[in-house]
């Protein structure tokens, strides 16, 4: 058979296995192999982790525990117990602060503002005193506020000792708890996110610059901080933002400032190379609309509190399964902060984001008729 009388039916094997190689997915190769004793890398808006090692181990964390000084602060100024225009009195034990400074002076009176971004740009152990001090009267007493924050936050492998960073016995964080950490300063307080990515802040005839130099290196990273010690070695925690979706990484114990910013960033591509942030539902979204006892009408609305995001392979969103499952035996009355069931999402039968379900408005009982009748319902049923 001469050969242009076969293309015909290669032609037709082409386009018909074409398409099918064409719309499979890109295959995810390992994560990179990191210079560094501990990292993470996640997604801000899903929670999903990208990559670990030793993520759980309890290390010196250096000046990133000025970022729980920060959240402790960006608490009370949520609470009103400061101010940003705050004057807070510069106490010698804030002004003799070893390490990195903001040259605040012993007896000044500064703004809250200022010290702020004098801790977070310049990464000023003064600066971190004196707000320490401003929040509960001394850094003691703020590094027990320090650590029920962290209770609060999950962080169940940190323990703080101090504002600064500087070493102590017991002054440990995990680089998983770093980024709980870092996740809640960026939802929970947007207006002073900012700060992060200042690159430089002058304070008495003074100008230091940002030490976080992925700042220069990659415009789509805007946070956070960096730390160092002896012991610790060169950590630093970045945020980067591009086409809508937010990574933070965490790398701990590397040997120079190059190679903290190095495997920072290969982190990154990392994740935004081969993984993407997809919204499942809204906040406020109707997922079902079940039988409640006693209620009025029978039945009520339930929904998300959150906006649900889960983080999967590139070209996989649409291969996501969502399902509900929801309490049995729902009666009324319930309150909207109730958990009445649990949404999740599935890709290939493995678990990828989980959100529970509750009522999109309190639920109170029904009038006399539709007690009465439920009642009876139930009995029969």
């Amino acid at each position: 058979m001469p050969l242009y009388a076969r293309l015909p039916a290669v032609f037709a094997l082409f386009t018909c296995l074409a398409p099918a190689a064409l719309a499979a997915p890109a295959p995810i190769p390992p994560p990179p192999s990191l210079e560094a004793r501990a990292w993470i890398l996640l997604d801000q808006q899903s929670g999903r982790v990208i990559t670990s090692r030793d993520a759980d181990r309890p290390m010196e964390p250096a000046s990133l525990t000025k970022l729980m000084t920060a959240y402790a602060v960006f608490m009370a100024l949520r609470d009103g117990t400061l101010q940003l225009d705050t004057l807070v009195p510069i106490s010698e034990r804030a002004w003799r602060a070893e390490g990195s400074r903001t040259f605040v002076n012993v007896g000044d009176r500064v703004q809250v503002e200022t010290l702020l971004q004098g801790m977070i740009v310049q990464s000023g152990n003064d600066a971190s005193i004196a707000l320490a001090e401003a929040v509960a009267g001394s850094e003691q007493t703020f590094a027990a506020l320090m650590n029920q924050y962290a209770a609060r936050l999950g962080m169940k492998n940190s323990h703080f000792e101090n504002s600064t960073g500087l070493p102590g016995k017991q002054h440990l964080a995990s680089a998983r708890d770093i980024a709980l950490l870092a996740r809640a300063v960026i939802s929970d307080f947007p207006d002073y996110y900012r700060w992060y990515s200042q690159r430089e802040f002058t304070w008495n005839g003074i100008t230091q610059p940002n030490r976080n130099g992925l700042l220069q290196r990659d415009p789509s990273v805007d946070g956070m901080k960096t730390g160092h010690t002896e012991a610790a070695g060169y950590c630093l925690v970045s945020s980067a933002h591009r086409d809508g979706m937010r990574m933070i990484a965490i790398v701990l114990g590397t040997k120079s400032v190059k190679s903290r910013e190095d495997a920072s960033l290969a982190l990154l591509n990392y994740g935004f190379g081969f993984f993407e942030t997809i919204r499942v539902h809204p906040r406020g979204a109707e997922i079902a609309r079940p039988r409640v006892l006693l209620a009025d009408g029978g039945e009520a609305a339930v929904g998300l509190r959150d906006e649900f995001y889960v983080t999967v392979p590139r070209g996989r969103s649409g291969d996501i399964e969502v399902t509900f499952t929801l309490e049995p035996g729902l009666r009324a009355p319930l309150e909207a902060t109730q958990r009445v069931g649990t949404l999740r999402a599935t890709l290939a039968g493995q678990l990828v984001g989980v959100q529970p379900l509750y009522p999109l408005a309190d639920v109170p009982e029904g009038g006399v008729v539709r007690r009465m009748w439920d009642t009876l319902t139930g009995w029969i049923s």
